[in-house]
């Protein structure tokens, strides 16, 4: 099949769905049009106390008594619009300098509740537990998460752009206390007012919502907002908070100085590990943060995951450092998965080993309605690698309700090299538009300037806009990458590939109630993703997904099967594998997959991908498992284990990828963890073992031990070992 009729055939396909697209914007306007998701009252008034709580989660205080307490909740699951099953009772009361939450979690049914975990960020969305979500500006955009589970173990979230910015790994200084008796859970929540950033005023008036998840019953229960066109992260549909007077954050100076020792045996090199460095943070204002870092160190750090890539293009390694995770929603700019502006993982890591970093400066936060991120950071020069710095300046400017426009600037530069990189973005929230309809649109344009080459087509454009909901998802998307585009700082997928990228795709979820087993249904219609090389405007990639059946149980099961149509064209053969190369050329294939994920609320849950098809020149079969495991609320069991085996023209191979992990806590500030990770492309074992313990909250301490194998030619042969301790201690001035 020629270009030219690949080209107008997907011209065509792609103008139908356009019009498709329209039709049914129309159409979901008008269907199953709901009021305001409120229930009175509304609004919560926190009683001001005079001194601290003993925080024991034994709610016998006079003052809980005296403190508002709210009940009214509503069933976003099973039965939405129902009073909440299982009675559910939150007060708030403050000193000067803490906010402390009560939290009454009635059950009927005390052996019924699933807690299966202990831990420091741990796993919420499986466990029994109660959230809430602060939104200190009442800007009806950004929120602290934080979350709890009846064995005392605290999660925390920072979210931004109506929940579009999900930031998991930020850690606030907050504490709980827990106790289940006869009657239910029940507990006591201290957020020191540090921990937030609110605005400078007498008389603070935040917006506040609150989740209970009961997964006995797949019940979640909202306070406000309990449609399930709305996430919990969705602040505007959140309830009042009022009575919060002269309130402050208390340390205004952070002082964290670290210590690591240890030894590292490389091969038969033995050398010692020695390290004292720190963070400063200074409080410039209530809602602006100075953070500089001396000699940073990320001796915690667990080894990444390691992947098998079948495919022609970069793989992507999440950032797991946790000083660049803290506000890393401030500095995020980016065009999709597939190009990131600005990734933290260009700064001190090359090729996958760590380069020094002598130290830096970041100031993030919110003056007004600007939304702020710097950050500055100077490496240390390592063999071949020169000393560099990297700066990056992010700045966003709330407008309309929910709404910003934006720009960014990163720049990379040592002695011999620079690279620079500047865009603008905006995006248009709403979850009114027609009445209640969440919408979405995001543009950015952005452009890199870089030593040594050539300052024209040095573009790239993403226009993205979706229409979300529970029973359907419209979206669109056109991406354009120019062949000198080259953000040094940033991630792209198809670094070596320019392209224009055009993508829809409609999901279509409707509810049943005449199958008793099942609770929706997932089909999608269609998705179609199609690349041209940007230089040509020839046909490089198209993938076309159609599930003609998916489903989630009442038992909350869930299953998909896609059918699944690619073209690829090959201006160069590529090796997919060990010494086995696949030719240029076009090549059209046909992959059917098959996907069952049990309910992770269970003791035992587990995760089966299957998929076969044509590939390439030939055929493969596919297989992803993971077995999850819960002994106690102690011990935490998992594996994974992933299979693929193409047989091909050039020749046959299969490859696997195995691995474990055990977890084990002690309380909620206490737990060990041992991980271990092998695959034959690499030929490599890594094992992890770390334990941590937070003495008092803010701190930490560290022992960690990684080795390596070598498994070449069938021999298990150690290469390297490291062991470290870190201590990590908090002042505050």
């Amino acid at each position: 099949m020629q270009a030219e009729p690949i080209r107008v055939l997907l011209h065509c396909l792609i103008n139908k769905m356009l019009y498709g697209i329209i039709l049914i914007f129309i159409f979901s306007m008008n269907i199953n049009s709901l009021p305001a998701q409120v229930s009175v009252p509304n609004e919560i008034t926190a009683s001001k106390i005079l001194n601290n709580i003993k925080l024991d989660g034994v709610l016998d205080e006079v003052f809980w008594e005296k403190a508002q307490r709210i009940t009214n909740f509503t069933q976003r699951e099973m039965h939405n619009g129902e009073p909440v099953s299982e009675r559910t009772e939150v007060s708030i009361v403050y000193t000067s300098d803490a906010m402390y939450i009560g939290v009454w979690c009635y059950e009927s049914d005390i052996k019924g509740i699933i807690a299966k975990n202990m831990k420091r960020d741990f796993e919420y969305w499986n466990d029994d537990n109660f959230e809430v979500i602060f939104d200190t500006y009442l800007d009806k955009k950004n929120g602290y998460v934080f979350v709890i589970n009846p064995n005392g173990a605290r999660s925390d979230v920072m979210t931004t752009d109506e929940g579009h910015g999900f930031n998991i790994d930020w850690n606030g200084v907050w504490d709980a206390a827990v106790v289940i008796n006869e009657k239910g859970w029940f507990a006591e929540i201290e957020i020191p007012f540090s921990t937030l950033k609110f605005p400078d005023l007498k008389n603070q008036v935040w917006g506040v919502n609150f989740e209970r998840n009961i997964r006995r019953k797949r019940e979640q229960v909202f306070w406000q907002g309990w449609s399930r066109d709305y996430d919990f992260e969705l602040v505007s549909h959140a309830g009042i908070l009022k009575g919060l007077e002269d309130i402050k954050g208390k340390e205004s100076i952070e002082i964290k100085p670290y210590t690591t020792a240890g030894f590292e045996k490389i091969d038969t090199n033995n050398k010692t590990v020695a390290k004292i460095g720190g963070d400063v943070n200074y409080l410039i204002t209530p809602t602006m943060k100075l953070n500089l870092t001396l000699n940073t160190d990320f001796a915690q750090i667990e080894d990444d995951r390691s992947q098998v890539n079948l495919t022609r293009f970069s793989l992507y390694f999440p950032e797991k450092r946790e000083f660049f995770l803290e506000g890393y929603d401030n500095f995020k700019m980016d065009f999709g998965e597939s190009i990131k502006l600005f990734h933290t993982r260009t700064i001190g890591i090359h090729n996958g080993e760590e380069v020094p970093i002598i130290g830096g400066a970041r100031l993030m936060g919110k003056l007004d309605k600007t939304n702020i991120g710097f950050l500055t950071m100077q490496t240390q020069a390592k063999d071949n690698i020169p000393s560099t710095n990297y700066t990056v300046l992010r700045m966003k400017q709330d407008i309309f309700e929910k709404s910003y426009v934006g720009m960014i600037l990163t720049a990379k530069n040592d002695s011999k090299h620079f690279n620079y990189v500047y865009g603008a973005d905006f995006a248009y929230n709403t979850s009114s538009l027609f009445g209640d309809r969440n919408f979405h649109f995001y543009g950015g344009i952005a452009q890199s300037l870089t030593k040594g080459i050539d300052s024209k087509n040095n573009l790239s454009v993403e226009l993205y806009t979706e229409l979300p909901s529970d029973e359907f998802f419209v979206n669109m998307e056109y991406k354009n990458l120019q062949e000198n585009f080259n953000p040094e700082m940033g991630f792209l997928k198809r670094g070596n590939y320019k392209y224009k990228l055009l993508n829809t795709q409609m999901l279509y979820r409707p509810r049943t109630d005449f199958l008793s087993l099942l609770r929706q249904f997932d089909f999608k219609p269609y998705e179609i993703t199609c690349y041209w090389t940007e230089e040509t405007n020839e046909l490089e990639t198209a993938y076309f997904e159609f599930r003609p059946v998916g489903f989630v149980t009442k038992s909350a099961e869930y299953f998909t099967f896609n059918i699944v149509r690619v073209f690829e064209r090959l201006d160069n053969p590529f090796t997919i594998f060990e010494n086995i190369q696949i030719p240029a050329g076009k090549y059209w294939f046909t992959v059917y997959e098959l996907a069952l994920q049990t309910y992770q609320g269970r003791n035992m849950s587990m995760l089966n991908q299957v998929s076969w098809g044509s590939r390439w020149t030939g055929t493969s079969f596919s297989y992803y498992g993971q077995l999850l495991f819960n002994l106690n609320k102690h011990i935490n069991l998992s594996a994974d284990y992933e299979y693929n085996n193409f047989d091909l023209q050039q020749g046959k191979f299969v490859t696997n990828n195995v691995g474990g992990r055990i977890d084990f806590a002690f309380n909620p500030k206490m737990n060990t963890s041992l991980f271990g990770q092998w695959n034959n492309e690499v030929d490599e074992i890594i094992l992890n073992f770390r334990f941590s313990w937070i003495p008092v909250i803010g701190s930490d301490v560290y022992f960690v031990i990684n080795q390596r194998y070598s498994t070449v030619n069938d021999k298990i042969i150690p290469t390297t070992t490291t062991i470290l301790a870190k201590v990590i201690w908090r002042f505050s001035l």
